[in-house]
C-alpha cells in the first residue's frame, strides 16, 4: 500500500465540523477568506487549498444542484467564474486552470449542500519533486497573503 502525505489537511480533519453552511456563513459575516460578494454569486479562497490561489465561487442562493438555478443565477455564476480566472491570470500568472464542480458525496463535494465550483490555478512543475518523492504538497504563500494580493482586484467587480 502507498501513503500518500497532505499534513495541511490535519487542521481540517481534527477541526469540529461547522454545521452552518461554510458559504452561508461567509456571506453573513466579514471573513479574510471572501474576495467577492456579488448580487447573485460570491466567491472564496478555499481555507484548505490544493495550491496557491484555490477558489471556491457559489451562488448566494443556498442550492445543491444545477437544476434549482435560475437561468439568471446561471449566467451571473459563469461570469463570476470567468472573472476570477482573469483576475488569478493578472496576480498570479498561471499556466492554466482546473475548473471544476463535484455533485454530491459520492463525487467528492466537500459541501454537498451548497453547489459551488472549485478554480484551481496550474503552473508547470507544480507537480515537482517534493510532491512525487516525498508525497508532500508544497504552497509556498500564506493564505492571508494570498487575499491581500487578490481582494484589491475582486473589490472593483460590479
Amino acid at each position: 500500500m502507498k501513503t500518500v502525505w497532505a499534513p495541511w489537511r490535519m487542521e481540517y480533519i481534527l477541526s469540529e465540523k461547522e454545521e452552518e453552511c461554510i458559504f452561508c456563513a461567509a456571506l453573513s459575516e466579514q471573513s479574510n477568506l471572501t474576495l467577492y460578494k456579488g448580487a447573485l454569486s460570491m466567491v472564496m479562497m478555499n481555507k484548505f487549498p490544493y495550491i496557491n490561489g484555490h477558489l471556491l465561487v457559489a451562488p448566494k442562493r443556498h442550492i445543491s444542484s444545477l437544476d434549482e438555478m435560475t437561468t439568471k443565477e446561471m449566467a451571473d455564476l459563469l461570469k463570476t467564474i470567468k472573472d476570477s480566472i482573469g483576475i488569478l491570470k493578472r496576480v498570479m500568472k498561471p499556466d492554466g486552470f482546473n475548473v471544476g464542480l463535484n455533485l454530491g458525496e459520492v463525487a467528492g463535494a466537500g459541501v454537498e449542500q451548497h453547489l459551488h465550483f472549485h478554480i484551481v490555478p496550474r503552473w508547470h512543475g507544480d507537480t515537482n519533486a517534493m510532491t512525487v518523492f516525498a508525497e508532500v504538497r508544497v504552497i509556498p504563500e500564506h493564505l492571508d497573503a494570498t487575499y491581500q494580493n487578490l481582494k484589491p482586484l475582486f473589490e472593483r467587480l460590479d
